[in-house]
């Protein structure tokens, strides 16, 4: 099967930035509590004019000037994300309609929480080798405070809205290696789903311990190949991890014996944005000049399912 690479990256997030002392006047905490927990500060809520899906047409249209393809050339939508706007349509069918892309091309969206943009990749790769056309279009986007119980503090406070959009291409010589896996259960970090307990519930323990066991067992998969051609982290240039928690981050840097300025962080400003929480830090990376054609990336994340995941994937054409 042949390989992928990202070609482009965009961003977006609502425009109500919600500080963590905003919060205290909701539910019982204070920025204390929450920063030296997650090391989030501050997030961003939609409003009655935004939505998951009005966030990804940003994003994609964005993704597709950057990349400088034609819309026309779109071989499949794939979105992950756990909030669309609708059970059905799609939030990818709504991005085909917005943006008047192809009509005979797959485009569905994908539900592995927060792995989901890991997924996703994975999928429109999958699609794109069986159709044999050449690119795609992939998004990672959360609404999530409207599944959020704004009376539960040990949930409320970590999660916000936004993601980002990526143009991928695919090609024979493209370095691109994957790993997914999932334990299966709903005990550790669920949502409901039209019924009394629709809002994200978490044990928040419990998930620190997956997480810091995941993450570094996918690095340690991506870094290793069944041929023999080994990668060493230092020939990687960013390594991305689903923004959950500094934490988290911080055991997986440890544990890596890395230089921890490889391992990008923004939940200090975004909260954890589920499935939007890679392509969000992708395209910040990018914005900043940091993220240059050519680079090597690690994406690696985990989520409610148990889900984990992670690839490795060249940036730029």
């Amino acid at each position: 099967m042949q390989g992928i690479k990202i070609l482009s990256v965009a961003g977006c997030h609502p425009k109500k930035k919600v500080t963590n002392d905003d919060m205290a006047k909701i539910v019982e905490t204070d920025d204390e509590w929450i920063s030296t927990r997650t090391g989030i500060r501050s997030r961003y809520f939609c409003e009655d004019d935004e939505s998951c899906v009005s966030m990804a047409i940003e994003a994609c249209s964005t993704a597709l000037q950057r990349s400088g393809i034609s819309k026309e050339d779109i071989g499949c939508v794939i979105c992950a994300t756990i909030s669309g706007d609708y059970a059905t349509p799609s939030v990818s069918c709504m991005v085909q309609q917005a943006l008047s892309l192809p009509e005979d091309i797959p485009v569905l969206d994908v539900n592995a929480a927060c792995s989901g943009f890991i997924y996703a990749l994975c999928v429109a790769r999958g699609l794109l080798e069986a159709s044999g056309k050449t690119y795609g279009l992939v998004i990672g986007m959360e609404e999530l405070s409207r599944l959020l119980d704004m009376t539960d503090r040990t949930t409320c406070v970590l999660f916000g809205d936004g993601g980002g959009a990526a143009v991928i291409k695919r090609d024979p010589n493209a370095l691109f290696r994957q790993t997914l896996g999932a334990r299966g259960g709903k005990e550790i970090s669920c949502l409901g789903a039209g019924n009394a307990n629709s809002f994200i519930q978490m044990d928040g323990k419990a998930v620190f311990r997956f997480a810091v066991w995941a993450m570094p067992k996918c690095i340690d998969e991506l870094l290793k190949a069944d041929d023999g051609c080994d990668i060493s982290l230092t020939d990687i240039d960013h390594v991305v991890c689903h923004q959950a928690n500094s934490r988290i981050i911080d055991h997986v840097v440890k544990k890596s014996k890395e230089d921890p300025s490889k391992f990008y962080k923004n939940m200090d400003h975004f909260g954890n944005t589920s499935a939007g929480s890679i392509p969000l830090a992708l395209s910040e990376l990018y914005e900043n000049g940091s993220l240059k054609k050519g680079d090597r990336l690690i994406l690696v994340g985990f989520g409610a399912g148990l889900t984990w995941g992670g690839v490795m994937i060249t940036f730029g054409d």
